[in-house]
């Protein structure tokens, strides 16, 4: 029976793509597991990876050459692998097939949906910078200004003294 699993994921994200499998026999140089993809829009399943033996080297398609890793452990009935630097290109079905006969006969193990969007743009400590100092900075100065000005109001001239003008006027 297959396991099938949706996986959401972000453009750059490294995403595990898992696959887990049971076998009554310890996995031998006859065990095989196949990777396939097929893209979201369509068309026939690729092949993904592919690794024969339990030491085997995978082959990788070119589609997503340095981008797998594997990440499982064969003895221990798990077939994962990673996708590293994920794009919107790679949205699609992951398909896992295990073979270690005489007991696991290649059936898909698991279907793994995969959905990449977009990151959402995160405010930045540059940003939040560029606010305080041409917000918040002059702001605060106009305030403490004005809180200035409240406590220690200027002196005002008293109109109790008479006025003198600068020109004096003389009789005669």
């Amino acid at each position: 029976m297959a396991f099938s699993m949706l996986l959401h994921a972000s453009k750059g994200d490294d995403v595990t793509l898992s696959c887990t499998f049971t076998s009554s026999n310890t996995p031998t140089s006859k065990m095989t597991v196949d990777w396939s993809y097929r893209p979201q829009t369509g068309g026939p399943p690729q092949t993904v990876t592919y690794v024969e033996g339990l030491f085997g080297f995978p082959y990788i398609k070119v589609r997503f050459t340095s981008r797998i890793q594997w990440k499982g452990s064969p003895a221990r009935g798990d077939a994962s692998i990673s996708l590293v630097n994920a794009t919107l290109n790679d949205n699609g079905t992951f398909t896992c097939s295990v073979r270690n006969p005489p007991d696991v006969h290649g059936s898909p193990t698991s279907h793994t949906v995969l959905t990449i969007t977009p990151k959402v743009p995160s405010i930045r400590f540059s940003d939040v910078a560029v606010l305080l100092a041409l917000i918040l900075l002059p702001s605060a100065v106009i305030t403490v200004f004005l809180i200035g000005r409240m406590i220690c109001p200027r002196k005002k001239h008293s109109k109790s003294k008479a006025y003198r003008s600068p020109i004096e006027v003389t009789e005669g």
